[in-house]
């Protein structure tokens, strides 16, 4: 019989199953998110960091169709590279400047001469029409019975700004009534005649009103030739515009006093009683518009907290006797 001890002797080892595996595509996943985060970010950055004029030309760059720009054709920008297309530099703050292969920039701007070429031409143009509106008022006084008696009266000449046509009063023909700014009759007809002709150029105005040096009983405090000046402008252009002229063309209407007296040897000439019709050439209304919208206004008065408006009915004195 068999010895007990000699049976085999069996080894149970237990092996714990493992999970099993769910792969890394999660991980690339969550890769390509950060990248295009990060790209993103980086893209919005650096959006923030370049100037309007280089953001025009990162769009025009991107405006080149793929097509063109691998296989040729239209290019947007002048660059001598072999691929087409591409914008202006926008390493160059200027607008229209593009950087060369070589390195260096070229100006897509118009040459300097060619501009002031065509701005000389402009200003002959201009020029052209009011020396054909001087010579159709001219042309317009003589031919009417009734102006051509005030011939004397109404000067036409060039300035530096325009053309101006001044309407002069003389003792016997007084414009307006005496201190006042009721227009006489034929005061009336050769405002309404020149208001007539000054439709046919599209040229702006300035009504100017002048005195002489003649001041009222009561001197500059009350109602003085400053007011009576700008009223007898202001009268003007409500003639010139009965006439059948565009309200619209009056840019500015002045009251200037006795500051520019057409006599200086006499101050109280009644030659320097007057009003100036000044039709603008381009230069000068563009000039006179681009002072009128870069004005600024203050609107906190420290005298007037409430911004309220000042009776100036009650802050001005009576007025005095007429002149």
């Amino acid at each position: 019989m068999a010895n007990k001890n000699d049976r085999p002797i069996f080894i149970k080892r237990i092996i714990s199953s493992k999970k099993a595996h769910h792969g890394g595509a999660w991980k690339l996943a969550y890769a390509d998110f950060m990248t295009a985060m990060m790209a993103f970010f980086l893209l919005m950055w650096l959006l923030s960091a370049v100037s309007p004029v280089q953001r025009q030309g990162i769009a025009e760059y991107f405006n080149m169709p793929l097509k063109n720009a691998i296989m040729g054709g239209q290019r947007t920008g002048m660059d001598s590279s072999i691929i087409d297309g591409g914008g202006r530099d926008i390493s160059s703050p200027e607008p229209g400047t593009t950087r060369m292969s070589d390195g260096t920039r070229r100006s897509n701007r118009i040459d300097e001469q060619t501009l002031k070429d065509a701005q000389g031409e402009l200003e002959r143009r201009d020029q052209a029409r009011l020396h054909d509106l001087q010579v159709k008022l001219m042309s317009a006084i003589d031919a009417n019975p009734v102006l051509r008696q005030f011939r004397q009266q109404i000067r036409i000449d060039s300035t530096q700004q325009g053309l101006r046509i001044e309407i002069v009063d003389t003792q016997k023909r007084p414009m307006f009534a005496l201190a006042s700014n009721s227009v006489q009759p034929y005061m009336r007809d050769i405002l309404r005649e020149i208001g007539k002709a000054l439709n046919d150029v599209p040229n702006r105005i300035v009504v100017q009103g002048h005195t002489d040096a003649t001041q009222y009983a009561g001197g500059e405090k009350g109602y003085s030739n400053w007011e009576l000046s700008a009223d007898r402008a202001n009268a003007s252009r409500r003639e010139l515009i009965s006439g059948g002229m565009d309200e619209a063309k009056v840019l500015r209407v002045i009251g200037l006093a006795s500051t520019q007296n057409l006599n200086k040897k006499d101050a109280f000439d009644p030659e320097n009683r007057r009003i100036s019709i000044l039709v603008l050439n381009r230069k000068s209304e563009e000039s006179m518009t681009r002072d009128d919208s870069s004005a600024t206004t203050i609107t906190s008065n420290p005298l007037n907290p409430g911004n309220a408006t000042p009776d100036l009915g009650a802050l001005a004195p009576a007025r005095p006797a007429a002149k």
